[in-house]
């Protein structure tokens, strides 16, 4: 079955840097688009970044985040850097087959001083 495992979230200091891991499993990962959705308490689910095998899809953080790969490791990254306490949030991975979305649980992302 498909797992979605995120890893990497925490506590950082505005102007902070973090990266977040996804580990991907239960199915031919190098033929799915990955995306990294946010959500914070009260607010719907947002689209963050989209990479496909081929490249980058989409970045609504273009600057702040960059999206990656590895195919051969089944793993999708969010690279965030310059972090405001505005991007505090619950990070998720996500992929979609058909209508059928997959997601992980969640990394928290706190930005505070």
């Amino acid at each position: 079955q498909v797992q979605l495992v995120e890893s990497g979230g925490g506590l950082v200091q505005p102007g902070g840097s973090l990266r977040l891991s996804c580990a991907a499993s239960g199915f031919t990962f190098s033929r799915y688009v990955m995306n990294w959705y946010r959500q914070v308490p009260g607010k719907e689910r947002e689209l963050v970044a989209s990479i496909r095998s081929a490249g980058v899809i989409t970045n609504s953080m273009k600057g702040r985040a960059t999206i990656s790969r590895d195919n051969a490791k089944n793993m999708v990254y969010l690279q965030l850097s310059n972090l405001r306490p505005e991007d505090t949030a619950i990070y998720y991975c996500n992929t979609r087959d058909g209508f059928v979305n997959y997601w992980g649980q969640g990394t928290q992302v706190t930005v505070s001083s």
